[in-house]
């Protein structure tokens, strides 16, 4: 390079001062991929109050009728249809109960009920959808033609059934409810492991020799966690309601369980005498339902593979 093409190059570019250097420089926080969903979840208002909803009925289910003075079966008779007092925030039932407790008891239960078997639906679920769409073919034919016969027969025949065998208790409950409920499970995980097999990173997985199984689990699975974990959200308010409802027409658990369905049938029975009474099981059993919906569209945007 000759003398003037370098007094040319010099006055061609000018150093920066310190104070600009930095100017166009954009940091970015990395954080997890739990720490991400849980920042897109706070943006959602109606999610963030269901899940406090949710978390102090959880709560309120648990210490109440342990610390309450009042038992959910203890009677008094002078106290009949009480109407709500200091002592009894919610009032009596048409033997002395105190409702409060009562519905705080069929919380444990009606909750209960819909945490596990929409835990059921889970498992058999993924292991019944994961299969099938991971192998696709014959098999994959055969096991959605046996879906398909399953979900031919109305739900409430297996529930029927199933309740007259083993009994109106909360497990033969809990099994019924998840005896077809799965399907959708199964369905949505099928779609998405039919999906996600075709992608690179599964090929390289197969590539590099891992078995079947950790593909599947390890890396098909977990990368359809997403619609996996949303349709589990809305499993839990359907059991709930399912459970309601069976128990309001008289099909449901034994009428000593106080489910939150068995309460709003016990006063349906008052309804034109004491209609206050049935409004806390049915506020109750629809505070939750909608909590639990607009957390399952929270976590839908959440996690949303496109965001």
């Amino acid at each position: 390079m000759t003398n003037k093409e370098l007094v040319l190059t010099e006055d061609m570019f000018e150093l920066l001062d310190e104070s600009e250097k930095n100017s166009e420089f954009i940091a970015i926080q990395s954080k997890t991929f739990s720490k991400d969903t849980w920042d897109r979840f706070k943006k959602n208002r109606l999610a963030l109050i269901g899940l406090i909803f949710l978390v102090i009925m959880i709560l309120a289910a648990i210490f109440i009728p342990m610390f309450s003075p009042y038992g959910y079966e203890e009677q008094d008779m002078a106290l009949r249809n009480a109407l709500p007092s200091l002592a009894h925030p919610f009032g009596t039932d048409k033997l002395g109960r105190d409702i409060l407790v009562r519905v705080m008891y069929g919380a444990r239960i009606s909750l209960a009920i819909g945490f596990a078997s929409a835990g059921i639906n889970l498992v058999v679920g993924i292991i019944y959808g994961g299969v099938s769409g991971y192998l696709g073919g014959k098999v994959d034919m055969i096991m959605m033609r046996i879906i398909d016969i399953i979900y031919s027969v109305p739900s409430i025949l297996y529930t029927l059934l199933i309740l007259m065998v083993f009994g109106n208790n909360i497990i033969s409950m809990v099994i019924a409810i998840s005896i077809t409920s799965w399907i959708q499970m199964a369905r949505q995980v099928r779609t998405q492991v039919m999906s996600l097999k075709e992608m690179e990173f599964a090929m390289a997985a197969k590539v590099l020799g891992a078995d079947h199984m950790r593909i599947l689990m390890k890396h098909l699975v977990v990368n359809a966690l997403g619609p996996i974990i949303v349709c589990l959200t809305m499993m839990v308010p359907n059991a709930i309601f399912t459970e309601a409802f069976l128990s309001m027409v008289g099909i449901g658990l034994d009428p000593l369980i106080p489910s939150w369905g068995r309460l709003a049938d016990e006063c349906r029975q008052l309804l034109f005498t004491y209609p206050i009474h049935i409004i806390w099981p049915i506020a109750a059993i629809c505070l939750t339902i909608l909590s639990l919906n607009f957390i399952g569209d929270g976590l839908g945007e959440a996690l949303e593979v496109k965001r």
